[in-house]
């Protein structure tokens, strides 16, 4: 199976996922895996997470698929937040998915923690 590299950098929003659309569209072929490498990306909206579901059902349809290669820290708590983590996950993205998904259920539960504490108390 051929395996093709595409590196996204900027933003992946509604301003651009017309583009972008274009260009994994075209990436796709037959039996393509597409890598994406999305460590430059400083922001993503529910337009390029779309797009990514898209591209990976698209993928998938041709006998392909969608990997993250690479991802920031917006994409992966983006991903996380939305449970799509394991949907995208592959190699170094995974380890760091993962992570995330960590930081993020930790951070939930110190928040959780703090409000029932809060509201525990009792006034003078």
């Amino acid at each position: 199976m051929k395996t093709l590299t595409v590196c996204l950098d900027g933003e992946l929003s509604i301003y651009r996922a017309a583009d972008l659309k274009q260009v994994l569209l075209a990436a796709l072929a037959a039996g393509t895996v597409i890598e994406l490498d999305l460590a430059g990306v400083s922001e993503i909206d529910c337009a390029g997470v779309q797009l990514l579901m898209l591209a990976k059902r698209t993928a998938l349809a041709l006998g392909g698929d969608l990997r993250l290669a690479a991802s920031s820290r917006p994409v992966l708590e983006v991903l996380a937040l939305l449970g799509l983590g394991a949907m995208f996950a592959t190699g170094a993205a995974s380890n760091n998915m993962a992570a995330s998904n960590n930081m993020a259920a930790s951070n939930n539960m110190a928040a959780s923690n703090n409000m029932a504490a809060s509201n525990n108390r009792t006034a003078p």
